[in-house]
């Protein structure tokens, strides 16, 4: 079986540390469960506990083309579906599909599960998981959903409604869309189960309604011709037109981490960074800022400090902070990297200033700018540059000035840090990558 997460979101519910560049399954706020003390991000949890079920083998990524980079920051190597743009759930998992079969060599005939790259939940849910696919052969079904059964009614999600109970599962009824609390109520009475966006299937059933549109089900076709498929999620388009479907319930904790007030919950600490709090009560506190973060006698109050901005909210309040969030036009200013991090800690028109980390051992692109000069001022550690048709040691003290048009990338000896200011029109497009291969540039020097 192969297992499809999908990795949407636009950073706005969880700003100022979620952003377009890291949205909120990439923030490391929890517990590592087998290293202790470490912080790890929602989908680095989730990729331990596929592991644990053994299904981390057979496991891809469907993600944006902005969120290649810290995927393979967190993960490493991994397999990504990349989108070009975002067109909702079910083109999500078309594109899904369609990898498995031109990259993976997955056959039709196989089967894939489909779910939310950040549920916070228990390994019992990967163990219900890992047996959809038996249950989908025994029933016959097109498609088995999974379901957690509630342990009280909430507003928050949406229901599936069983039909005909057949021992481990049941057959699908009705789905119910957020209804209010005492509908939901009656719901449960009746065995509904939260609907937890899971969807197992053989892949076959994709690709055959991907023909019907006119659309060839391969990697590459898709890619290129991604705005040929209907901006529409995957329940309109597949589940609402099932009529041969199960429900496979799962008994355990699951949350949907949505908020700030709903993360909170779930930190084992008050606090994370550089925090001194008095007389406070209910009180979280998360600063990535080099600065400190004071707080007096509040209470039920969530301050998150990052490079994007300061929020200050009533916790239950917390959820209304996306419309406020959409009012901001500036650019994220931290990003994650397969090697490194950058920081935005200056910028208007025509200038820009960043501070780079790069990791030992890590190599940059050699790539090219076509708007902008760039220097770039070391301050700790030591690696190895090619600029144009030369190569060179850099260390702290180092300034090596970069034209536009010039061909550079970096190699990190040791851990390594430097400014690197931009002089002219600082385009993130205004990037134009050659090679990852160091080798291959450095071997004609």
């Amino acid at each position: 079986m192969y297992t499809v997460l999908l990795s949407g979101g636009s950073g706005k519910r969880l700003w100022p540390l979620s952003n377009d560049l890291r949205s909120k399954q990439y923030i490391k706020i929890f517990e590592n469960e087998t290293k202790g003390g470490e912080q790890v991000s929602m989908v680095q949890r989730v990729i331990g506990q596929l592991d644990r079920a053994g299904l981390k083998k057979n496991t891809l990524i469907c993600a944006g083309k902005s969120q290649v980079e810290i995927i393979h920051s967190q993960l490493g190597d991994m397999d990504i579906a990349v989108e070009p743009e975002r067109r909702n759930t079910f083109p999500a998992v078309a594109i899904s599909c369609a990898y498995a079969v031109s990259k993976l060599g997955a056959s039709e005939d196989e089967v894939v599960a489909v779910l939310p790259v950040d549920p916070y939940t228990d390994d019992g849910y990967f163990a219900t998981l890992s047996r959809l696919e038996t249950y989908l052969e025994q029933s016959g079904a097109d498609i088995a959903l999974m379901g957690a059964v509630p342990d009280a009614p909430s507003e928050k999600y949406g229901y599936i409604l069983p039909a005909e109970n057949r021992g481990e599962y049941s057959t699908v009824g009705a789905f119910r869309e957020k209804p209010d609390l005492t509908t939901a109520a009656a719901l449960i009475a009746q065995g509904a189960v939260f609907n937890c966006g899971v969807f197992c299937f053989r892949i076959g059933l994709i690709c055959d309604m991907l023909r019907q549109m006119g659309v060839q089900p391969h990697y590459e076709y898709l890619y290129e011709h991604y705005e040929l498929l209907p901006k529409i999620s995957f329940d309109y388009q597949v589940l609402e037109k099932a009529s041969n479907m199960i429900v496979v319930p799962f008994r355990g904790m699951w949350k949907d981490l949505g908020t700030w007030n709903t993360l909170t919950e779930e930190m084992h600490y008050d606090s994370l960074g550089y925090v001194i709090s008095d007389r406070c009560e209910n009180v979280r506190v998360i600063n990535e800022l080099d600065i400190p973060i004071i707080t007096c006698g509040l209470k039920d109050v969530v301050v998150a400090a990052g490079a994007d901005g300061i929020l200050v909210s009533d916790r239950r309040q917390s959820e209304y902070l996306k419309a406020s969030v959409e009012k901001l036009t500036l650019p994220p200013m931290y990003e994650e990297r397969r090697w490194g991090t950058l920081k935005t800690v200056d910028r208007d028109e025509y200038h820009l200033t960043r501070h780079v980390k790069m990791f030992a051992g890590m190599v940059s692109s050699c790539h090219y700018h076509q708007q902008r000069d760039e220097v770039w001022v070391f301050l700790k550690g030591s690696g190895e540059m090619i600029l144009g048709d030369r190569k060179m040691t850099v260390d702290a003290g180092t300034s090596v000035s970069i034209p536009k048009e010039s061909n550079h990338m970096i190699r990190a000896i040791t851990d390594l840090e430097f400014l690197e200011v931009h002089l002219g029109v600082s385009d993130g497009g205004d990037i134009h990558r050659l090679t990852f291969d160091w080798d291959e540039m450095a071997k004609n020097l």
